[in-house]
């Protein structure tokens, strides 16, 4: 009888192994077919990789010559070559990828959705039926109301919500954004940059008592229907494999 728990367990860890070299290859495919995608489109793709690489080696290997150890130094080179190559990557990934999705309804909430850290997301807490929304995040630096759409409606639907905002969470600092490239807007591109420079006011116990009083205002925009996720938006986890290597 001892030895079937034993047994169990030891089933238990193989499953657990095949199913991580499985998520893993995966993941190995997922950025191979993102590196084919994005080679197609983007030309200096190629060039850029291959140049980081060999200025790395080479400066490695001409530093080494200096102290007599270029063979030592080239390895280094080049792996710090390949990082470089892999962070080059990435970037026109996203770029690429905030390029399809700028415009497209939808867009900034899917940007806030894909924010790291300890962000409380709620899309399309006030909208129109012209699929203008307004998203708000919940944050360290307090209530962030982010509106998407026309305009000339969007403006008037963050004001409302900034003032149905300020009677439940009193002194906390609400700031507000409209996505969009006209002057005085904030870029799609920049947006989560953007949020993440606002100063931190509140605590994490504070988030918790804001998102509770908050949940209690409901949507103004239940009826709204959906925009479609921009364009590019499939490409998510290849970036948060990205980000991870």
């Amino acid at each position: 009888m001892a030895g079937k728990p034993a047994k169990a367990d030891k089933e238990a860890k193989k499953a657990a192994k095949r199913e991580k070299r499985a998520a893993s290859r995966m993941r190995y495919k997922q950025l191979w077919q993102a590196f084919q995608h994005q080679r197609r489109e983007d030309k200096l793709l190629l060039p850029l990789m291959i140049g980081s690489i060999v200025l790395a080696a080479a400066l490695a290997f001409g530093i080494g010559l200096f102290f007599g150890m270029e063979w030592v130094l080239l390895p280094l080179g080049i792996a710090i070559g390949l990082l470089v190559a892999v962070s080059i990557f990435g970037r026109r990934v996203q770029s690429s990828v905030y390029s399809k999705a700028d415009g497209q309804p939808g867009a900034a909430g899917w940007a806030l959705d894909n924010m790291r850290g300890a962000w409380r997301v709620s899309q399309g807490i006030a909208g129109t039926t012209h699929l203008d929304a307004v998203h708000r995040v919940i944050g360290r630096p307090g209530v962030i109301l982010v509106a998407e759409g026309a305009p000339h409606r969007v403006k008037s639907l963050l004001a409302q919500e900034k003032k149905r905002t300020s009677r439940v969470v009193g002194s906390t600092p609400i700031y507000d954004f409209i996505v969009g490239n006209e002057e005085g807007q904030t870029p799609l591109r920049d947006l989560q940059k953007t949020l993440t420079k606002l100063p931190r006011n509140i605590s994490t116990n504070q988030m918790d008592d804001i998102e509770k009083r908050l949940a209690a205002l409901g949507s103004r925009a239940a009826a709204m229907p959906k925009g479609p996720l921009p364009s590019g938006a499939k490409m998510r986890s290849v970036q948060r494999t990205v980000r991870r290597r």
